[in-house]
């Protein structure tokens, strides 16, 4: 832990109001690194990375750091642009021959800076890239012809895991390497952030990684970490509070980072500024003028201007904050799973060291989101509703190019649906219409409860699905 002198009256006492919120919120553990003017004033690791094996949390402890990875990967394009490898107003075709959008219209338009600031209207797609994953970037980018975007390009803000997606691809085909050892040599290695990680392998190897946890009926539960196949641009790094404060700093000294100009001036100032108006969403009146640059998000907060991004994952919540006119970051990664605990934390800092009016902890909001579990309850078929045709008349394979290929089977008097990785149990609700069930863990990354509704054709025949 690091604490510097001249910091100690802003600081003095954080670590009491930290225990209590990690407590407050049944959180298992978390790490903390505050930057400012370009130095760590405090480091430090609160709780637990194994709570089974009772193994304590420490400022080089490993987290997954979800979304947070996305400026990352937007940095990269940055960097390729200053050396004009790319142009950040070029179409993702001038760089991926393959990529075909769903209609001309978002082919003549789509930049590569609207994926970045989610303004290309592609939207989530996150049932292609997660019920139908493939590790090649290439194959997944080849769906988008035949999947219909969730809004208008640039003229809307729909979060997209599949932009990123399309930016990672463009990285790996002007480079001829991957996404994984772009991040690597840009990055982690020029930045020191040698405890940093694509691959969940690689951060096994370490002894000192974290697992994540979610909340279940009041207890906390061990979940398993999520693998980003072909999104990994979108949500895949590990990472350290200590690591992640050398990131911060060299964002807000310009790109610089022991002399040395890892990320390109001129991108940190684009990336830094709006290029696309988010929805006020009223939550907290003293943020206004919400925005996205590329890879993070911009507003006003108290007259202060802020950029940061969370990230979420199974078992995993993060925030990172800067104030660049105050030279001022923090983050802070928790192994609980959905939970607002890394907000109310870098909210209580910024409060202090900005000199900002402070709200009583008990003030905060405690908000945990549950995680998904087996269904292990297994209903009789709706007979007030019954469906048209015999269960086993339901069973076959059902495509879709966009998607990918699914199967639906039958095992004594229940259907099940078969996905490339997950197997999930279908539980009648009414006529032709069905619920996914889980049957076994799965990573937290969806509620895979969808209605799977089944269409016939003029012989009465099942011809499809929604």
């Amino acid at each position: 832990m690091t604490f510097g002198q001249e910091n100690e009256n802003r600081l003095n006492g954080i670590d009491q109001e930290i225990e209590t919120l990690l407590k407050s919120y049944n959180a298992v553990g978390l790490s903390i690194a505050i930057v400012e003017n370009n130095k760590i004033i405090y480091s430090k690791g609160f709780g637990y990375r194994n709570l089974e094996d009772k193994l304590l949390t420490t400022e080089n402890t490993v987290f997954q750091i979800g979304s947070v990875t996305k400026a990352f990967t937007a940095s990269l394009l940055g960097i390729l642009e200053t050396n004009d490898i790319i142009c950040l107003k070029e179409k993702p075709s001038s760089y991926i021959s393959e990529l075909q959008f769903y209609n001309d219209k978002m082919n003549d338009l789509i930049k590569i800076e609207d994926l970045l600031s989610h303004k290309s209207g592609l939207g989530s797609l996150d049932g292609s890239l997660i019920l139908f994953p493939e590790n090649d970037k290439l194959k997944t980018i080849k769906r988008l012809k035949y999947l219909k975007p969730n809004g208008e390009i640039n003229d809307s803000w729909i979060y997209s895991n599949m932009g990123y997606t399309i930016a990672g691809a463009i990285v790996e085909q002007v480079t001829s390497k991957s996404w994984d050892n772009n991040v690597k040599t840009k990055i982690f290695s020029p930045l020191n952030m040698n405890h940093s990680f694509t691959d969940l392998k690689e951060m096994k190897k370490t002894n000192n990684f974290s697992f994540g946890y979610g909340m279940s009926d009041g207890r906390t539960e061990k979940v398993l970490y999520e693998d980003y196949y072909s999104y990994s641009p979108a949500g895949a790094i590990k990472s350290t509070s200590n690591d992640m404060a050398n990131w911060i700093m060299t964002w807000l000294n310009n790109g610089q980072f022991d002399k040395q100009q890892v990320i390109p001036e001129n991108y940190i100032k684009n990336a830094t500024k709006i290029h696309n108006i988010r929805p006020q969403d009223g939550a907290d009146s003293n943020v206004y003028l919400f925005g996205d640059g590329f890879g993070w998000r911009v507003e006003s907060f108290k007259g202060h201007y802020k950029v940061h991004h969370g990230g979420n994952t199974s078992g995993f919540s993060s925030q990172v904050v800067m104030y660049p006119n105050e030279k001022l970051g923090i983050v802070v990664l928790t192994n609980q799973h959905s939970s607002i605990l890394p907000y109310i934390i870098a909210d209580v800092i910024t409060n202090r060291m900005l000199d900002l009016s402070k709200t009583e902890l008990n003030q905060y909001p405690v908000v945990v989101n549950g995680i998904n579990k087996i269904d292990r309850e297994i209903k009789e078929l709706n007979k007030d509703k019954t469906s048209t045709n015999k269960l086993s008349e339901f069973c076959g394979k059902y495509s879709n190019k966009g998607y990918g290929t699914f199967e639906i089977i039958q095992e004594n008097n229940s259907l099940y649906v078969v996905f490339p990785t997950y197997k999930f149990r279908l539980e009648h609700l009414e006529y032709d219409i069905f619920v996914m069930k889980q049957i076994n863990e799965i990573p937290q990354v969806m509620n895979p409860e969808f209605a799977m509704n089944f269409s016939t054709d003029s012989n009465g025949n099942i011809s499809g699905l929604k």
